[in-house]
């Protein structure tokens, strides 16, 4: 291992010991520093970010017993065990340092690991896999299969740790790495073309106003759902139009009107996305925030000819597009508040409340 600077025995953190609320996050500060193994890097973490993904792991939300809405948290633990799935499929192992995102620098490289990376400001790609064979669905989570970006170090494949050249700050970059990588890969896996109409639900949070701005900058006609509070905020990121989340879709905006939707919602309303969408239309998702059960009529999946893309591999390209937008100033961060990472149960209440646009983001102790 080579380091950049003397590193301390151990480090500050939070870590999840089991299904709950936020009585169990514990911050603490004599975890054991993570050493960079071979093909390895130790990230000096400055932000990370909260994320629906740290919250659905948190109350057992990836279990199958679990068939609420994401606030619905309690429901949700209070069925799950430890060995129920975490969010690639495992068994959810305890303890656990979350945190999906991390902006930070490069403190140390393990052997065969270039050490001129030592002090490289990076951004870490959420999605990790193995690359002995090319499996893309065989991938894991940062912060849930592996630990993560809550706590002052964090050890990830070098890899994984993309170099950013930036003038925003650590806070803003966190913003970036789940959501919008997230929000990327629904635009580009659903084919969004210039020129296109695109319904985005749950457009004032994370991955959806990362997926405004994404969806825009390809030069279509983005219809936003949000609260009528934040339709100004959305307007803001590139929407054309906004519509209240209880708005009857079906009546403001016509049968077959729609060539794209991109879903973070799910729930009751469902149904009418299909309704909405054009012959041949795509729907894409990447979360079920109102619930993850929904009915489907397949009469008008096939009658209509549509595709449903379910979307969480990422390939790596993907993550290098979101820091390219980054770099040439092409998307904007939206940060709502940022919170010191010992409180991080006021930042997870501040997510819970839903009265924001963008992200919250959590900054890692000095």
């Amino acid at each position: 291992m080579t380091a950049h600077a003397p590193l301390p025995a151990t480090m500050h953190g939070v870590v999840l010991t089991a299904f709950g609320g936020p009585e169990v996050l514990h911050y603490r500060d004599d975890l054991p520093l993570p050493l960079p193994r071979a093909g390895e890097v130790l990230v000096r973490v400055a932000a990370s970010a909260v994320n629906n993904t740290d919250i659905n792991t948190r109350v057992g939300w990836y279990s199958k017993t679990a068939a609420s809405a994401t606030e619905d948290g309690a429901a949700a633990f209070d069925s799950a065990q430890d060995a129920d799935p975490s969010w690639g499929g495992t068994p959810m192992a305890f303890p656990r340092i979350q945190g999906a995102d991390c902006c930070g620098h490069i403190a140390a490289v393990g052997p065969g690991v270039d050490a001129a990376r030592l002090g490289q400001r990076v951004l870490v790609r959420p999605i990790l896999r193995a690359y002995a064979d090319y499996r893309p669905y065989a991938c894991w989570y940062f912060g849930s299969e592996c630990d993560g970006g809550f706590a002052q170090y964090t050890r990830v494949p070098a890899d994984a740790a993309v170099a950013v050249r930036s003038a925003l700050s650590d806070a803003e970059l966190a913003s970036f790495p789940c959501a919008y990588s997230t929000a990327e890969n629904l635009v580009d896996r659903a084919g969004v073309k210039a020129g296109e109409r695109v319904l985005v639900t749950g457009a004032s949070g994370g991955v959806g106003s990362a997926a405004v701005q994404l969806a825009q900058r390809r030069g279509v006609h983005v219809v936003a759902v949000a609260g009528a509070d934040k339709h100004a905020a959305v307007r803001a990121l590139g929407a054309a139009e906004c519509l209240a989340r209880d708005a009857d879709l079906a009546q403001a905006l016509g049968a077959e009107s729609v060539d794209v939707v991109i879903d973070l919602v799910g729930g009751a309303q469902w149904p009418v996305l299909l309704d909405v969408l054009r012959r041949g239309g795509r729907y894409a998702t990447s979360g079920a925030i109102a619930g993850p059960v929904v009915a489907l009529d397949l009469r008008t999946l096939y009658l209509k000819d549509l595709t449903l893309v379910g979307c969480t591999f990422q390939d790596d390209r993907i993550f290098d597009n979101l820091v390219g937008y980054i770099e040439r100033g092409e998307i904007a961060p939206v940060v709502a508040q940022t919170f010191a990472l010992r409180d991080i149960a006021l930042a997870q209440a501040a997510f819970a409340a839903k009265d924001f646009v963008g992200k919250i983001v959590l900054l890692a102790p000095p």
